[in-house]
């Protein structure tokens, strides 16, 4: 059996990331798999970039392309000019080697010009079996990558309010019915990497008639593990008389990922003297990091962008929790890679996050969009839940749910049972 799964990115971002593993737990499994991308990260012979064909700036020009017309499309207005994707430009790849070899070709994250509809509807007839996870909601809606709460791709997306100048016959609509003419054959098999992604889906006037499963992201529990939490404290020059929290995201000034219900938490636990400024330090990983210090209550360290796991697992290992205050998110890698480091995380009942995080089990579920009750969590695991317990549970949900070889062999049944 041979897989191809397809991907914008080999390495950036989380849904790269996730593919990225995929590729690597199906071949401990014995099965042939490679990856197609539009950008290439590393050396790795099963990893093929569409620019080894074609020259780097005509895949820049497809982004830009596409840009373009979202922005006249807009009424010539920047606003969400990258929360939504219409994918009306990208490679033709039904042709491409990779494709040709491929028994099941399979879909991860695609936009920002390396699929279009029109790449997709072409592989979808090829009569292979194709699959396609998603990452993030795009592939059941219009036009957005996530609907911040809104609910019309039940029915029909239009007016959309990602969209400055919106109506009914506005481009969230116009895609949102090419996208049906696609999935009218019935061709693509969709994959939610958490049960929410797939239900929602299901809901979707795009899906619900489609084949819809749920198949968790994987990791490597041999190389993101448990390490002496001191002596990793010292390598990284922190602190070991201080509890830690450990905040982060690839951009973290993000609406999304809500930092400001961070902040607020951050505010509440410092106002009643729930923990003081002396035993805290708030611990930054991301892009624009240094922008956040001056914010919040208590001392922050930040290590900016880290592209080094090795030194990302060292972070996890060194932190006291990691906080995760997402206001949208699916499966989010860093909540499945702090736990397999054995440190509990907080976040919000969002999206796919109460499916890994088990309630006072290994960490701590926070009522939606309550800061109060997210800096309840951050009280509970540093003052009063047993630490060594809350560790021993993270790591063993991870080893249960996430590891690469039980994530693979489910894949592995998918792939078996579309091909018979």
């Amino acid at each position: 059996m041979k897989i191809l799964l397809l991907s914008t990115f080999e390495l950036q971002g989380g849904a790269a990331i996730a593919c990225k593993r995929l590729q690597q737990a199906l071949e401990k499994q014995g099965i042939s798999a490679k990856m197609l991308v539009r950008d290439k990260q590393t050396d790795d012979e099963q990893v093929c970039s569409i620019y080894e064909k074609r020259p780097k700036w005509f895949g820049r020009f497809r982004f830009l392309w596409e840009r373009l017309v979202i922005w006249l499309n807009n009424g010539f207005s920047r606003h969400n000019l990258f929360a939504v994707s219409i994918a009306n430009t990208g490679y033709r790849i039904d042709r491409h080697p990779f494709v040709k070899w491929a028994d099941v070709i399979h879909l991860h994250w695609v936009n920002q010009g390396f699929l279009s509809l029109k790449s997709i509807a072409k592989l979808s007839s090829l009569g292979k079996p194709v699959v396609w996870t998603m990452h993030d909601q795009w592939a059941y809606t219009g036009i957005c990558h996530y609907t911040g709460g809104c609910l019309k791709y039940y029915t029909q997306c239009q007016a959309c309010a990602k969209l400055k100048h919106a109506c009914k016959k506005d481009l969230s609509r116009r895609i949102f019915k090419k996208k049906a003419e696609i999935y009218r054959s019935g061709k693509i098999t969709f994959l939610g990497c958490s049960q929410w992604i797939a239900d929602e889906a299901r809901k979707s006037a795009l899906c619900h008639e489609s084949r819809i499963c749920s198949i968790p992201n994987a990791i490597d529990c041999t190389v993101y593990g448990k390490k002496n939490k001191a002596e990793v404290r010292q390598s990284l020059h922190l602190p070991t008389d201080k509890k830690l929290l450990l905040f982060g995201a690839c951009k973290v000034t993000d609406d999304r990922k809500g930092f400001n219900y961070l902040k607020e938490a951050c505010e509440y636990l410092s106002r009643r003297e729930k923990i003081s400024k002396d035993e805290l330090l708030i611990v930054v990983f991301g892009g624009n990091s240094e922008e956040i210090a001056a914010l919040l209550p208590y001392p922050v360290y930040h290590v900016g962008y880290i592209r080094d796991a090795e030194k990302m697992i060292d972070l996890y290992n060194a932190v006291d929790l990691f906080v995760i205050p997402s206001m949208e998110d699916n499966l989010p890698n860093t909540i499945m890679e702090a736990m397999a480091c054995g440190t509990p995380c907080v976040g919000f009942d969002v999206g796919g996050i109460p499916e890994m995080i088990d309630h006072r089990q290994n960490g701590y579920v926070a009522e939606y969009k309550n800061a109060d009750d997210l800096a309840n969590g951050i009280h509970w695991i540093l003052e009063e839940a047993d630490p060594e317990i809350l560790s021993t549970n993270a790591r063993k949900k991870v080893e249960q749910s996430y590891s690469k070889e039980i994530v693979a062999k489910q894949h592995i049944t998918l792939y078996h049972s579309l091909l018979s």
